[in-house]
């Protein structure tokens, strides 16, 4: 983590809110030329300690993911409410959600994010580590997703 950027400015994904994912996941794959991947049912928001805004949620989503070379696409169907995809969801209809990336370090990229203007949204555990989105959308256009593979300390 520098004063300067991110730590880690090496794409790891890029996600798609949807309506339906295996609609979508057939839609892609056809597309794509690769099988339709298999459809995954995140844990409750409450079993993985997630936020949405700074107040608990026990939202979940349906998740497919394209390996494309070094870059996941991910896809994204919400499932209950309130969550950073759901609000995506209603207000762009099927649109680019985000883009993530890797951290070594969520604690200080979370800071150096805020420190741009760019808000913590919404986060959860996964298995050891943890996920994190941020609002970048005035900024950037997108959400940006930090992912960190042991987490040091819950952010938020």
């Amino acid at each position: 983590m520098s004063a300067t950027g991110l730590d880690n400015t090496t794409l790891a994904q890029v996600a798609i809110v949807v309506r339906d994912i295996e609609e979508a996941c057939r839609r892609w794959a056809k597309i794509l030329g690769q099988p339709v991947p298999q459809v995954i049912l995140t844990q409750p928001g409450e079993e993985v300690h997630m936020t949405y805004r700074g107040q608990p949620s026990n939202a979940q989503a349906k998740l497919a993911f394209f390996q494309l070379g070094p870059v996941q696409l991910e896809l994204i169907e919400p499932i209950g409410e309130p969550s950073t995809w759901k609000e995506a969801l209603d207000k762009r209809g099927e649109s680019v959600h985000h883009i993530a990336f890797w951290t070594k370090d969520m604690g200080a990229s979370a800071r150096f994010l805020q420190e741009q203007g760019i808000p913590l949204v919404q986060r959860g555990d996964m298995g050891e580590g943890q996920y994190a989105y941020f609002d970048a959308e005035q900024q950037l256009g997108v959400q940006i997703e930090l992912l960190e593979r042991v987490r040091k300390e819950r952010v938020g």
